[in-house]
């Protein structure tokens, strides 16, 4: 298992541990770095209009379109570190 696998688990737990809730761009971020690194691109379809929620989810994994596995995660694990940091 390489060590960016390994930095990414302990990211996803450490996301669950966090003292306070991040806010909603913040979470869409985690969110649509998470789906691509685990993922790969979004698919075209979209949720409907009155999905909001999903459809900002949506948008926000799409605009990650292309980006490789590994950066995506290498820019989960940042993005955590940084909430840990601001957090304690």
């Amino acid at each position: 298992m390489s060590d960016l696998h390994q930095q990414f688990e302990q990211a996803q737990h450490d996301v669950t541990l966090l003292g306070s809730r991040p806010g909603n761009l913040t979470l869409l971020r985690l969110y649509a770095l998470f789906k691509q690194a685990t993922q790969g691109d979004a698919s075209d379809e979209r949720p409907g209009a009155f999905d909001r929620v999903g459809r900002y989810k949506h948008e926000a994994w799409a605009a990650l379109k292309g980006t490789p596995a590994d950066t995506a995660k290498a820019q989960y694990v940042e993005l955590v570190e940084s909430l840990k940091a601001g957090a304690e």
